[in-house]
Parts: structure tokens; C-alpha cells; sequence
């Protein structure tokens, strides 16, 4: 069974066609894109929104990292917060320092 259906062929050669003449521009910039793929990431994304047989987008690097760091940072906060005393407790101390003080 195929990845891409026959739509999605279409749009990637109409983006690869524009991008060889020099017309193919990105998003919200309007830059020119100067890689090869680029325009065929833009081709596919057209194919997506239309509704054309297109396989997901796969996890880019810097999200798996992202998730690597968010998960670590949380561990670091946990431990950090277990060996901190209570407010509880550090303002009961203060209120009776502060009683034996006026007496």
C-alpha cells in the first residue's frame, strides 16, 4: 500500500517547480526558500491541508529533547521541595518567639 497519495505527488512537483524557477516562498515572511527540503516539507504541508494522502509529521530532535528536559526539571523540583520545611511550622515558631518576647 502507498505513503502518499496521488494529490500529494502533485503538490510536492507544483513546489519543486516553483522552487527551481525561484518563485517558491515560505509562510509568513515571504522569504524565498533556498532549500530543497523546504520546498518539499511546503508541498507536503499543501497536501495535508487538502486533505491528500500524506503519512504524519514524525517527531522533530528538539521536541524529544524538550520532553528530555522537562522531565528532569521536574525531578529536580520535587527533591528540592521535600527538604524545605513547612510554612506552618516556620510561622508557629515566629508567633511564639514573638509571645515570649512580650512577656
Amino acid at each position: 500500500m502507498a505513503k502518499y497519495g496521488k494529490t500529494s505527488k502533485r503538490k510536492v512537483k507544483r513546489a519543486m517547480h516553483e522552487y527551481k524557477s525561484g518563485k517558491l516562498k515560505s509562510g509568513r515572511s515571504g522569504k524565498k526558500v533556498k532549500s530543497r527540503k523546504q520546498a518539499i516539507a511546503i508541498g507536503l504541508s499543501e497536501a495535508r491541508r487538502s486533505g491528500a494522502k500524506v503519512p504524519k509529521k514524525r517527531a522533530t530532535k528538539r521536541s524529544a529533547s524538550k520532553k528530555s528536559r522537562k522531565s528532569s526539571s521536574k525531578r529536580s523540583r520535587k527533591s528540592s521541595s521535600r527538604s524545605k520545611k513547612s510554612r506552618k511550622r516556620s510561622t508557629g515558631r515566629r508567633s511564639s518567639s514573638k509571645r515570649s518576647k512580650r512577656k
